[in-house]
């Protein structure tokens, strides 16, 4: 058992958990001590995410859900709640992409881009906003891309949805401040996970996702995320960019 305990007995609910950065700060959050609920499609990878969030002493809970639907949304919400209390710390880490040409972007995966990407965020801070308030207290961050400060060729949906996601975070942030409530927008640069890292050069519609050298490893994100969590009460980071060292032409 880890002996952390910055987050004991608080709950984290994290989406995008079952692999990259959303797995990584499950894990790192529950390593703090916090139960963690973690949302995403897959339900093999989420069962041994929650295995390994078990195996450092916490409570855990694995919610397969589709991240565009808004029913199965509330649905995993309530099954949080009814299984570990209100949600102290929520992650939206969970990312989906629609690369290629605006001419050529179906309106669907348009529409699939943003329902993930960014009005699951609402939802899901919607969802958990009552208990903060009534707590007097809470965390969310919101995963958002060096794409969301400036925009690529080739990746409209996913620029309009992380872009769209600060204001989300700072309208949280207004709102939230007179109930101790945290709202932080993260903007990670290239990170070495199984999604991949685009760059701006990447964005054909048809290269796979680069990773360049010294890309940032998700663990060390996640400890970035778990330390905006467990920050004093009276510390609050709005807005949070995070890039390797030898990473060039990014923001």
């Amino acid at each position: 058992m880890n002996e952390d305990a910055r987050l004991r007995g608080q709950t984290a609910l994290i989406t995008g958990g079952s692999s990259g950065l959303g797995r990584a700060t499950a894990l790192a959050l529950a390593g703090a001590g916090a139960d963690v609920a973690v949302l995403a499609r897959g339900a093999e990878e989420l069962q041994v995410a929650v295995g390994q969030a078990r195996a450092l002493g916490v409570r855990a809970s694995a919610h397969a859900v589709d991240l565009s639907d808004a029913a199965a949304i509330d649905r995993a919400v309530s099954q949080v709640l009814a299984e570990l209390g209100p949600v102290d710390v929520l992650v939206n880490a969970a990312g989906t992409d629609a690369p290629g040409p605006v001419a050529d972007l179906d309106v669907a995966d348009w529409d699939r881009v943003l329902d993930v990407n960014l009005r699951a965020s609402f939802l899901l801070a919607k969802a958990v906003w009552p208990g903060m308030r009534d707590r007097g207290g809470g965390t969310i961050v919101n995963v958002s891309s060096v794409a969301g400060r400036r925009g690529w060729a080739n990746a409209s949906a996913y620029c309009a949805a992380k872009f769209a996601l600060t204001g989300l975070t700072q309208a949280l942030a207004a709102e939230g401040k007179p109930h101790r409530i945290r709202a932080c927008v993260l903007y990670p640069g290239a990170m070495d996970t199984s999604w991949g890292a685009w760059s701006p050069a990447d964005r054909t519609g048809g290269a796979q996702p680069h990773v360049p050298s010294g890309a940032l490893p998700a663990e060390q994100v996640a400890d970035l995320i778990t330390w905006i969590a467990a920050a004093p009460p009276g510390l609050v980071l709005n807005e949070v960019t995070v890039t390797p060292l030898d990473e060039q032409g990014w923001p």
